[in-house]
């Protein structure tokens, strides 16, 4: 039986794996694209990200899958996916921010809100540290681009982070992903991966709303 969106994100590990038993090679089709678009379009922040680079770190573990396929591969598709976001920023941000009566914002202004102060206080970097937050690792090229950050420079600080994120991830799942404690528990390392890296952001968010008001 195919895996429903809930078994998806909670059981990313069995998602893969169902992938790659029932599809054979459009799986490794299907992996880069999940990455490109979750990077690259910035309202799609919401699809599996660090979860599902663990579930193929474990994946390769278990199936004796080669893992520096996956590695190559997410690291091209999350390098690719953040240039395509910026473009997007430095064409077509303006007009995607933009806002329109009775309608929704294509874009989450907490988000966006969020982002820009990361920008903030990181700069340049910010491109390199948001791939581990969720939510502004997809919104952080774009905003990059609607701010008219250089491409040079950019694509340093996306290669950079682009490279460690996927290094970190299927590492991390290759390493540990098949120890029993995980496997049996994979929800709760997902939930983990989602919320851990977020608090850093939260606290971000919530620390000048604790400053006494002169």
């Amino acid at each position: 039986m195919s895996p429903n969106l809930i078994d998806l994100v909670l059981h990313v590990d069995r998602s893969v794996a169902w992938i790659f038993n029932e599809w054979g090679w459009v799986a490794w089709a299907l992996v880069f694209l999940i990455v490109f678009i979750e990077t690259g379009v910035v309202v799609f922040p919401f699809l599996p990200g660090d979860s599902l680079l663990f579930a193929c770190g474990a994946f390769a573990a278990t199936q004796n899958q080669p893992v520096e396929l996956f590695l190559g591969l997410i690291a091209v598709a999350a390098l690719l996916g953040n240039t395509l976001n910026w473009f997007i920023g430095r064409k077509a941000g303006d007009w995607l921010l933009k806002t329109r009566p009775g309608k929704r914002p294509l874009i989450n202004p907490k988000h966006l809100e969020e982002t820009h102060a990361f920008f903030e206080r990181w700069g340049g970097w910010a491109v390199t540290l948001s791939r581990f937050l969720p939510f502004i690792r997809t919104i952080t090229p774009f905003v990059a681009g609607v701010g008219k950050m250089r491409f040079g420079p950019f694509c340093a600080y996306n290669a950079l982070g682009g490279v460690a994120w996927t290094a970190v991830f299927v590492m991390a799942g290759f390493l540990f992903g098949n120890l029993a404690w995980v496997k049996e528990n994979f929800s709760l390392v997902v939930i983990a991966l989602l919320l851990i890296p977020s608090v850093p952001a939260l606290v971000a968010a919530v620390r000048p709303l604790l400053k006494p008001k002169s």
